[in-house]
């Protein structure tokens, strides 16, 4: 890389690193902890890339990418920032960021990044930003969640918000698939217009298209669970889309199923498909989200604390209990769970029963569906592969400790050896038989991972 970075971040270990590692890659270097100096320098007409903070003792990284953009066109700036929200990622596309990484950043990435913008400067003068909509209740939206697989759901939502293009959410039911469509819609320059959800039967009159599109006006008009929808309102809807008249509306849908095997298997029109997947998003479910499970129980007890119900806390077990239950019903299911709490609870801090007998019998593992993820047709490598996203998954942003094959291989074998000598009575010739293995190295490894031979029986 050739080239001058102007980096900003009050945290003096991070401007150390990218100090660091960006000299070494061939750049100069200037790093700051105050805006002032940034600003400073920008204006002195230094500096070929910005990587910025948001949050910094003497300001907002992002309020000043307009001043940016007025001094030095064309400069590009990478927002960093731990505020991992849908409205920094928003806020930072609104204000015409070159990209936007959510701290812990990975710092190879980071450098690609920088990398590109340096080959890549943009030539244009990047517009002020649209003025934002008021966002949810208190300032807030309700989006929640710092994971990976929620940090690219709002750049994705940030990079769609005013494309030309038609959206399907797609996602489990409970996941917040018409919360991501609404998000959209407000925060684009169609906000001012109508947002107007329909299902297949405000279509199937014959005059329901020219109805839906009078109600929307030009604005964005959601249609729910498009896989649901027969055939000859799917016609209509084709032609709809084809044909929306003088103020043609911004088309989105919600899906729970897989259209693309919707569509492969006849239920799904093929032209109604190819005509809402301009951007697909999926809304991935808790399971797949484990660690947000915890923040979003404290944004719903805040909620209701500020509906003016109780103040409560969840106890240690009954956040672990929160935290290893399956919810099939997602973030509606953990919502609804936590309001309940809070109406029922007797004390302050609701305890491991009480959360039991609200979620009654379900299971606390991951549910077992036929024909998807855990069902009875899934593969063993689907299974483990599973496992190993939430694996993966428990460590947000940041990668499991070192020696991570040998402590895999050891978790697998452990059982597996145990459940053959069960199903052999403990013989282990014709456990190692069994396994396709020599009966020297069965035994090496039953001494290796220490398991106990004498308590195995065999299986009836």
């Amino acid at each position: 890389m050739d080239g001058t970075v102007l980096v900003a971040d009050d945290d003096r270990t991070i401007r150390t690193v990218l100090t660091q590692a960006l000299t070494r890659a061939g750049c100069k270097v200037h790093a700051t902890s105050s805006l002032t100096t940034l600003m400073r320098w920008v204006g002195e007409g230094k500096g070929d890339v910005v990587i910025s903070d948001v949050m910094m003792p003497d300001g907002n990284g992002l309020e000043m990418l307009p001043k940016i953009a007025e001094d030095r066109p064309g400069l590009p700036v990478i927002v960093i920032s731990a505020q991992n929200t849908i409205m920094t990622a928003i806020q930072a596309a609104e204000a015409e960021a070159y990209d936007y990484l959510p701290k812990p950043f990975d710092l190879p990435d980071l450098m690609k990044r920088t990398s590109k913008a340096l080959e890549t400067r943009r030539h244009a003068p990047a517009p002020a930003p649209a003025e934002a909509p008021a966002p949810g209740e208190d300032g807030e939206l309700p989006l929640v969640g710092r994971t990976p697989a929620m940090q690219a759901l709002y750049r994705l939502v940030a990079k769609v918000m005013n494309a030309d293009l038609p959206v399907l959410v797609t996602g489990e039911s409970g996941t917040g698939k018409s919360l991501i469509a609404r998000t959209i819609h407000d925060f684009s320059d169609r906000r001012t217009l109508p947002f107007v959800t329909v299902t297949g039967a405000d279509l199937r009159e014959l005059e329901g298209p020219q109805r839906v599109l009078a109600r929307v006006k030009g604005g964005t008009l959601l249609i729910d669970e498009i896989g649901d929808i027969e055939d000859e309102v799917q016609a209509r809807l084709v032609r709809m889309i084809d044909a929306p008249g003088e103020h043609a509306p911004r088309f989105m849908a919600t899906s729970q199923g897989d259209l693309a095997r919707a569509m492969e298997e006849g239920r799904v029109r093929r032209d109604l498909y190819y005509r809402l997947t301009g951007a697909t998003l999926h809304v991935p479910s808790l399971r797949e989200r484990v660690e947000d499970i915890a923040l979003l129980t404290e944004h719903f007890l805040a909620r209701a604390e500020r509906d003016g119900l109780a103040r409560r806390q969840l106890s240690e077990d009954a956040q672990e209990l929160f935290r290893t239950y399956s919810w099939p019903g997602n973030v509606r299911q953990l919502e609804n769970a936590v309001r309940r709490l809070v109406l029922t609870s007797r004390a302050d801090e609701i305890t491991r029963s009480e959360v039991e007998q609200i979620l009654g019998d379900q299971p606390e593992t991951e549910p077992v569906l036929r024909g998807q993820a855990g069902g009875e047709n899934e593969k063993l490598s689907a299974s483990v592969a599973r496992h190993l996203r939430r694996y993966f998954d428990l460590h947000g942003s940041a990668l499991p400790p070192p020696g991570l094959y040998p402590r895999i291989l050891r978790e697998v074998e452990a059982p597996l050896i145990e459940i053959a000598l069960e199903a052999t009575g403990g013989n282990q010739a014709k456990c190692a038989d069994l396994l396709g293995i020599n009966r020297n190295t069965l035994r090496k490894k039953i001494n290796d991972l220490e398991i106990q031979v004498t308590r195995r029986r065999k299986l009836m």
